[in-house]
């Protein structure tokens, strides 16, 4: 293709509301152009991007034996009701109406039109196993939406759905697509981890997310460099400390800490280390009648380590926090300590409450907390000695770098993700609430075993962007680039010689499949090199007057800082090579 024949639109500066480096340089690249909040019209430059991660998406699917589709981007709201997500989802789902005064809702996923296709089609096992698939617009209302792709409002993103006739079945599938979508990223070039994430309400453990490593991404991934252990933050299990828990050697004493409110606070006024102190958290639990009424409120303590923090995925799937859980009032903690936040502590409580020690603090000794009295903490306060066994000792906080690894194979390490994919064991959550069954080898009805499997087809470039980018722009990898070749040539409009031999080139290139663009719009060296130095378009070809006498033009990748001399006549050669490796 000849630049003349595309359309470039770059700018110098970025927007004031382009906030993170993905946003600043898609706009700027001329890939995107914002219409409304977090909806943008993706404009030639970036639309060959997206048909790229596409067309990777697509193959890759089909090769794993996905058949495609195209579901409605609105659907109707009775689906949604037969799954009780109408009402449940919140104010992300956009719900209209029709002339007719129906309910509709902008689809921000599919299973519930899926299932319905498979109650209708999948009558007996011998269809099974299926796997439909659509790459589709999404819409997620999103309470503010920012940072351009990563964070828009529609989206497009590649959905898939497998039916099975058991769990053994589906969890064979759910492996087919989890090896599917290792290929698929490892087509991309990107530097990414396939982590183990929470199942969340659904339950299960077959669950993984597909992080793209990013400084500025905002999952924390956490995985042992020396084995092959990786999960999300929620997921990470923080083990107990080896050993049986140290004797305690100081008495318990009650020590004014006057203005000190916080652990760290603490810490420093006593000279100890913040690990000495234990943080206490108080959550509360509502029982709710029929009609919506409080009957029973219970209190629970949790007390993690000064220096780490409450996991609330992992406290939601305690016994009694199960089914919902929310921060005790000031009004609840008083009643219950006698004493505001900033003091709290397991000793001199008013009333009972339930108590959580995570696994770290079962095992100190000599630990300092709050007096539940203003200006007051208590020192060497010890199990068993002082207060009597928690109620429930778990894991209930976020690992830390150099935490033994779950795996027993080395310590932990921490880096940040932008989660692109994500594959999940759904079991039969949609099948059962809207009646989804296949006829079995028995003749009896059975549910359909579920999984979904996503891929935010637009966020990917993004994400891309985050992890591979310098001062002068974006550096793409060869398969997602807008094109993956560029020549420049140096006075195309006044040297025959230089545009014979860019045009030559243009052609070979086109010739071997190369997806290859000939920028002929006569711009000056300088906006010309800016220009694709911006775009990221990997490799670049520079023609001029000076090198074509001497029989040689110059070739740069995008990350490298200087050009190489290359015969004129191995140029076309040269560059298949370097493609091909």
């Amino acid at each position: 293709m000849k630049a003349s024949q595309f359309f470039i639109s770059t700018l110098k500066e970025a927007p004031a509301d382009a906030e993170v480096v993905s946003h600043q340089l898609m706009t700027r690249a001329g890939m995107i152009k914002k219409l409304g909040a977090g909806i943008y019209s993706y404009m030639p430059m970036g639309l060959r991007v997206i048909h790229k991660v596409e067309a990777i998406v697509r193959e890759e699917m089909n090769r794993a034996g996905a058949v495609e589709l195209t579901m409605p981007v609105v659907q109707p709201a009775e689906l949604w009701q037969e799954t009780g997500r109408f009402e449940k989802m919140g104010p992300e789902l956009l719900r209209i109406k029709d002339r007719h005064g129906r309910d509709y809702v902008v689809q921000p996923t599919s299973e519930e039109v899926v299932t319905d296709i498979a109650r209708q089609e999948l009558r007996s096992y011998k269809q099974l196993p299926r796997n439909f698939y659509q790459i589709q617009t999404k819409f997620r209302d999103e309470r503010r939406p920012r940072f351009g792709l990563m964070r828009g409002r529609e989206f497009i993103m590649k959905d898939a759905y497998s039916f099975d006739r058991d769990e053994t079945a589906a969890k064979a599938s759910y492996q087919v697509m989890a090896a599917a979508y290792r290929r698929i990223f490892d087509r991309f070039g990107l530097r990414y981890r396939a982590v183990a994430a929470d199942s969340g309400a659904i339950g299960g453990d077959l669950s993984e997310e597909f992080q793209v490593i990013a400084a500025t991404g905002e999952d924390a991934i956490v995985y042992c460099p020396a084995s092959d252990y990786a999960a999300n933050m929620e997921k990470a299990e923080a083990l107990a400390p080896a050993g049986p828990r140290p004797v305690g050697a100081n008495a318990m004493t009650k020590t004014p800490t006057p203005g000190k409110s916080t652990c760290a606070d603490v810490a420093e006024l006593l000279g100890v280390p913040l690990a000495n102190t234990v943080k206490s958290l108080v959550l509360a639990t509502d029982e709710i009648n029929e009609r919506d009424e409080i009957v029973k409120t219970r209190i629970w303590l949790l007390l993690l380590r000064g220096d780490h923090d409450m996991n609330e995925v992992k406290v939601g799937k305690l016994p009694g926090l199960d089914l919902g859980f929310r921060f005790a009032t000031v009004a609840e903690i008083e009643e219950h300590f006698g004493c505001k936040p900033g003091y709290l502590g397991p000793l001199n409580l008013k009333k009972t409450v339930n108590v959580i020690a995570d696994r770290e603090v079962a095992f100190m000794a000599d630990w300092i907390c709050g007096a539940n009295e203003p200006d007051f903490h208590i020192t060497g306060v010890n199990w068993g000695r002082d207060l009597p066994e928690p109620d429930l000792v778990a894991d209930i906080r976020n690992v830390v770098e150099g935490d033994a690894s779950p795996d027993g194979l080395g310590v932990l390490a921490i880096e940040r993700g932008i989660e692109v994919g994500h594959v999940f064991f759904l079991g039969t959550k949609y099948s059962r609430a809207m009646g989804a069954t296949f006829l079995g080898e028995d003749g009896k009805p059975a549910h359909f075993e579920m999984g979904c499997y996503g891929i935010g087809i637009t966020r990917l470039p993004a994400a891309a962007i985050e992890q591979n980018h310098d001062e002068r722009g974006i550096i793409w990898p060869d398969a997602i680039a807008p094109f993956t070749v560029v020549i420049c040539p140096i006075g195309m409009d006044r040297s025959p010689e230089v545009k014979a031999a860019a045009e030559q080139l243009h052609e070979q290139l086109v010739a071997a499949g190369v997806d290859v663009l000939l920028d002929d719009r006569g711009e000056r060296p300088g906006a010309m090199f800016a220009d694709w130095e911006l775009i990221g378009v990997p490799h670049r070809v520079t023609i001029g007057d000076r090198g074509i006498k001497e029989g040689q033009v110059e070739y740069q990748h995008r990350r490298e800082t200087a050009a190489t001399k290359v015969g004129a006549a191995d140029i076309a050669d040269f560059l298949k090579a370097r493609l091909g490796a």
